[in-house]
């Protein structure tokens, strides 16, 4: 019986694995959060993970409060980066594989077209470097796999989606950035994917390939459109106005354009993503 350790368990992503688990039969699952498990304690991840031998960890845990860390840099390191050396020092010479949850913010933004795994990264605030050191930490693990989302929202936690629901239901209008372009993602398809590839690979269907992927939702909007999406569906009157990113006061740079090429996570592992506007309906109707 295949044993999976999921770390972070009580985010976004880690609720959804939570949920699809109850689908797979004959695995070992074991949820974690900080009250269990504290990542950025090296002694306690190295004990833990030596008694539970683990045959696979997915790491959901993440500092994500992107314009505190600019003024909280250590703490944006601590749980993304250091966290993550110690998991791979607790693994190391052994055939766990690894999963990590990294985020569009490694691209920078300044391209035009969709980024491939194959750009260099181009860190621009301390969410991001901190998210990048997290990243070359894991793959000192040769069985280690990086996945990068964006704009990642679900039923569960604090998201954009409830967000704009929430201030939807109280204001008559609402202003977002129409200048930041990429793509939703809904946790429940990640972690669709992530359970995939892993029972994919355990069945033999396809072979392992450690490194980075991209995954997100299929399409492209900025934040003004999915805004105005979910205002629609939810049959709000608010109004959505769009304003530059400028004029709207962020302590963090964002990407301007953050869209992923996902060839490589789908052919490697036989994925179908759904569209962003699909599954943020389906979301919505869970929330409702």
């Amino acid at each position: 019986m295949a044993g999976i350790l999921i770390t972070g368990a009580n985010g976004q992503l880690g609720n959804e694995l939570r949920n699809v688990s109850r689908q797979y039969y004959g695995y070992d699952f074991t949820f974690t959060d900080i009250d269990i498990l504290d990542i950025s304690n090296a002694t306690a991840t190295k004990e833990f993970i030596s008694n539970l031998k683990p045959d696979w960890i997915v790491n959901c845990a993440a500092y994500n409060l992107v314009d505190k860390a600019e003024s909280e840099p250590d703490a944006a390191m601590l749980i993304n980066g250091i966290a993550v050396k110690n998991i791979t020092e607790a693994i190391s010479g052994s055939e766990c594989r690894f999963i990590h949850i990294s985020t569009d913010y490694i691209y920078g933004g300044s391209s035009n077209v969709p980024c491939n795994e194959e750009v260099v990264p181009d860190p621009r605030s301390a969410y991001a470097r901190s998210k990048l050191a997290g990243e070359k930490y894991a793959l000192m693990h040769p069985g280690s796999m990086i996945i990068r989302t964006s704009w990642l929202y679900s039923a569960y936690g604090n998201n954009f989606v409830k967000t704009m629901l929430k201030y939807g239901s109280e204001k008559e209008f609402l202003k977002v950035v129409f200048d930041q372009t990429g793509t939703p993602t809904y946790a429940a398809d990640l972690a669709d994917a992530i359970m995939k590839i892993i029972s994919g690979v355990i069945r033999n269907q396809f072979a392992f390939i450690a490194g980075v992927y991209n995954y997100s939702n299929e399409g492209v909007c900025s934040w003004f459109d999915f805004a105005t999406e979910i205002m629609n569906e939810a049959g709000l009157n608010c109004r959505v106005l769009p304003v530059l990113s400028k004029d709207f006061q962020q302590v963090a740079t964002r990407p301007t354009y953050s869209v992923m090429d996902k060839t490589k996570i789908r052919e490697n592992y036989n994925l179908e993503i759904p569209h962003w506007r699909t599954s943020m309906i389906k979301c919505l109707k869970l929330i409702k």
